[in-house]
């Protein structure tokens, strides 16, 4: 392959829809004499308030939903269900009465979508082995969280939320009014979502929440993004020891 057909490669790769805002998106409502972007700001408030409240608050517990101790894990994952998906898609539909594929809610450019993430996973893999090692990680991750089964089903359904309320609502609406800065002003209730877990993955929450915004906003679905997120984190809890069988 000739530097010639790589550089076409790499720009295509890193080509992606325009992302073009529509009236709806361009609309301001004034505020003690600030003209604030309609829509941008509503989903930046929500989207903060709805982690803000899943990181303080247990709304949904093993007792509320009648099942067995320790299904925390899958509790949560209901909780975030809500918080995360149903209540920004119902701000969407109902407040902004616009269409969640132009959200992320869609397949995208699934061909550029699998292949970059074929490729990250590659990169990741090797990477996730080694920390899965260290003791802080082997502490936060090898506690039992269940089957692989289990862990895979409820991580997939708190993953795809978590993914749409930060790098699908809130993202794709920054992006029509904000331009490519989004995708750095995502990464801030990402963060701080992750306080608590080893330093070492908090820290490089500034990369890896980049690179998951970067993909969405390449390939227009947070699709890829969440199966990357869920492929990751099954890896290191089966590392660490966390899967039980």
């Amino acid at each position: 392959m000739t530097s010639m057909e790589l550089r076409e490669i790499l720009r295509r790769a890193t080509s992606a829809p325009a992302h073009a805002p529509s009236e709806a998106d361009l609309r301001d409502t004034r505020v003690a004499g600030l003209a604030l972007p309609r829509r941008a700001t509503v989903a930046l408030l929500a989207a903060t308030a709805l982690v803000l409240l899943d990181v303080t608050r247990a709304l949904v517990t093993p007792e509320l939903l009648g099942l067995p101790a320790g299904s925390e894990v899958l509790a949560r994952a209901i909780q975030r269900l809500g918080l995360f998906l149903v209540a920004p898609l119902a701000v969407v539909v109902l407040a902004f009465r616009d269409d969640p594929r132009r959200y992320g809610l869609t397949l995208g450019e699934w061909r550029w979508g699998a292949g970059l993430l074929a490729a990250g996973i590659v990169v990741m893999t090797p990477i996730i082995l080694g920390l899965a090692t260290l003791p802080d990680f082997r502490a936060y991750y090898g506690r039992p969280a269940g089957s692989l089964p289990e862990v895979v089903g409820s991580y997939a359904l708190e993953l795809v939320s978590a993914e749409f309320v930060l790098r699908g609502f809130l993202l794709f609406a920054l992006l029509r009014r904000i331009g490519p800065l989004a995708i750095i002003v995502v990464q801030v209730p990402f963060i701080f979502a992750h306080v608590g877990k080893p330093e070492i993955e908090l820290w490089s929450t500034f990369l890896g929440g980049t690179v998951f915004a970067w993909l969405n906003w390449r390939t227009g679905s947070i699709l890829w993004s969440a199966l990357g997120h869920l492929s990751i984190l099954s890896l290191m809890l089966v590392a660490a020891g966390g899967v039980t069988g």
